[in-house]
């Protein structure tokens, strides 16, 4: 089953996770899992929540914490899952010069286009209580840009990928990662299990769709292609829209990028054979983010947002159950057999980017960040310059 996708071509629409997905509505189908017979155990997690938040107060570790109080390890991780959109900045986008102080009113976290399965640490966060008091969730408009609510006030959060984040800061927007959501960026490059392509080289020759010309998947393919010392003239470069499964399935592209949680779970349900190479691209993946302005005049209530995601982060990954649960009380449609299966397969394909790879601190890393944005600006991937320690900030998870 094919994730949520909205119609229309347009960059700037979004699905769960920072992630763009496009179909024609004939094939749109939101993933997802009803358990209506599971008990909820919102109270126990409570408890757990708090004696969590003391020993998080105490050592200065907090999402490390957060994670070994769960019971969990961090174990090897896949890639990430997110395509993004190069934001164009104009007065009716909410401008992208200034900063946008701090409004009264709720404090809203964006989650873009389309409620999604990939959404479900959020979903817990507020179902089981764990959110600060007045922190509301929110689904971006179908044509809505990423950053503009942030930038006009109308957000004090939005979840976005690094790289995305880069892209807005080099246009002047006031935007800042305070903690990652994806510990490891999902792009993968996928190719019939028969292909003769083992590496990014033998990309030399071949043919590679993908959406378009932008996004996450571009990032991703431009990257992959120089870290394999080749450039654009020696593939050739397909923009197939969302139908990597059939272009790759009926041999019209040799090769796609796609989503470790997202494509490469469609071809195995429709039974086509693939390979899904990690081109480990140094990007960085989907993060929280909010504006430098709400960080410096009200650090407590980021802090209190990125420790409730942290523990529901942990929750998900230890209960997948009842992450499903409550993903059904804020998904259309989850109530159907094939729903309810695509959406437990997602779920187990995202959590190893929530997890990050074996040793991997659940921060976030500035050299990290200096690295990506050098390798954007190299490959022509920003618009303008943009000091990579402005676009994050690493008090909120050491």
């Amino acid at each position: 089953m094919p994730r949520p996708r909205p119609a229309g071509p347009s960059p700037q629409h979004r699905t769960a996770a920072g992630s763009c997905d496009y179909a024609p509505d004939d094939v749109r189908q939101q993933d997802g899992v009803s358990d209506p017979g599971r008990r909820s155990n919102t109270q126990s997690f409570r408890a757990q929540r708090s004696g969590v938040a003391e020993s998080i107060a105490g050592t200065g570790r907090r999402l490390v914490t957060v994670l070994s109080a769960a019971g969990l390890a961090l174990t090897a991780g896949l890639g990430l899952a997110a395509c993004g959109s190069q934001e164009d900045c104009s007065e009716a986008d909410g401008g992208c010069g200034g900063r946008t102080a701090p409004t009264a009113g709720p404090t809203v976290v964006g989650l873009t286009f389309i409620p999604n399965i990939q959404f479900a640490p959020f979903y817990v966060a507020a179902t089981d209580g764990l959110l600060p008091d007045g922190v509301e969730l929110r689904h971006h408009g179908a044509s809505e840009g990423l950053f503009t609510a942030l930038a006009a006030g109308q957000e004090q959060f939005v979840v976005a990928g690094g790289d995305e984040i880069l892209q807005a800061r080099a246009q002047g927007v006031d935007v800042v990662a305070v903690a990652p959501y994806y510990q490891s960026y999902p792009a993968r490059l996928i190719v019939p299990a028969d292909s003769a392509i083992q590496t990014l080289a033998d990309l030399k020759g071949h043919s590679v769709g993908l959406p378009g010309r932008y996004g996450e998947n571009w990032f991703a393919l431009v990257l992959a292609l120089a870290q394999a010392g080749l450039t654009e003239q020696d593939v050739t470069i397909a923009e197939i829209g969302y139908t990597q499964l059939a272009a790759l399935s009926t041999g019209k592209v040799d090769a796609t990028i796609g989503f470790a949680n997202g494509d490469a779970v469609n071809f195995a349900a429709a039974g086509f054979p693939v390979r899904a190479i990690d081109p480990e691209v140094p990007l960085v993946s989907i993060c929280l983010a909010t504006t430098s302005a709400l960080a410096e005049t009200e650090p407590e209530l980021v802090r209190g947002v990125v420790t409730a995601l942290g523990l529901a982060i942990a929750s998900v990954v230890a209960d997948r159950d009842h992450a499903l649960q409550v993903a059904a009380q804020h998904i259309p449609d989850f109530d159907s057999p094939e729903a309810q299966t695509s959406a437990s397969l997602v779920l187990e394909a995202t959590v190893p980017l929530f997890v990050g790879r074996l040793g991997q601190s659940p921060g976030l890393d500035p050299a990290q960040w200096r690295t990506m944005a050098e390798a954007m600006a190299a490959n022509g991937l920003l618009p303008g310059p943009v000091e990579a320690s402005q676009a994050m900030s690493d008090q909120f998870t050491t």
